[in-house]
């Protein structure tokens, strides 16, 4: 099993989209990452927003917003220890049916890739679980030909200190970017909330990132360390 640095991953992929990591620090801390990039002026003006449970997308500038319906959206929703992160409105409907009992699987079962044709924008999505365990999934077009839809789902039942798992929306930046491939990447995850940011945004393209989240959890004390940053200030 290969296991890269961020650094590595972020500095040769000038647009990975919207990434999520899951994982934990060298002190077992739980880590949860979610960066978004752009391209066009709707996906870059954008900034995470704190919210009561997580974070939410708002209009940098209202003025130049565009289709609000795949940009404005909660990324980050926290279910009672859970805590979930997408790149779309599929937050919601993870945390809906985990609500009512039911699992993240049985919930994106009703969800597909994006409707923003010719690329189909996969749906990436995880859970960090109280227990240290996590999820992630995917579903993508068959290869762009949006009457098949695929779904991928990942399960990390046994937590390893400084390691965590890396998928994003795509593979690499093109014109119509192709659709990540394969099991999420296996990535070291060193320091604290602050010093995981640090180096994702140090990495992560100048011209196309947007926002960052970057969370850590102690599973003992449920103490938690947050940072946001938006290149729009």
């Amino acid at each position: 099993m290969e296991v890269f640095e961020l650094k590595q991953l972020l500095s040769e992929n000038t647009y990975p989209g919207r990434g999520i990591i899951l994982g934990h620090n060298e002190k077992d801390q739980t880590v949860i990452v979610y960066f978004i990039m752009g391209r066009s002026q709707n996906s870059r003006n954008r900034v995470f927003v704190e919210t009561e449970d997580g974070i939410r997308t708002q209009a940098f500038d209202p003025s130049l917003l565009g289709d609000p319906s795949l940009v404005i959206y909660h990324p980050v929703r926290v279910l009672g220890d859970d805590l979930i992160v997408t790149n779309g409105d599929q937050t919601d409907t993870i945390r809906d049916a985990m609500a009512e009992g039911k699992s993240y699987i049985e919930a994106l079962r009703t969800r597909c890739f994006e409707p923003d044709p010719p690329i189909y924008t996969p749906r990436v999505s995880g859970v960090a679980c109280a227990d240290g365990s996590y999820v992630l999934s995917i579903l993508k077009s068959f290869d762009g030909d949006p009457t098949c839809n695929k779904r991928f789902f990942f399960e990390y039942d046994k937590p390893l200190a400084g390691i965590g798992h890396f998928i994003h929306t795509y593979k690499m930046n093109a014109q119509t970017p192709p659709s990540f491939e394969g099991e999420p990447e296996t990535v070291r995850l060193h320091g604290t909330a602050q010093e995981i940011a640090d180096e994702v945004w140090t990495y992560l393209n100048e011209d196309n990132k947007v926002s960052l989240f970057v969370r850590t959890v102690d599973r003992e004390t449920k103490q938690t360390e947050t940072v946001i940053i938006n290149k729009n200030r």
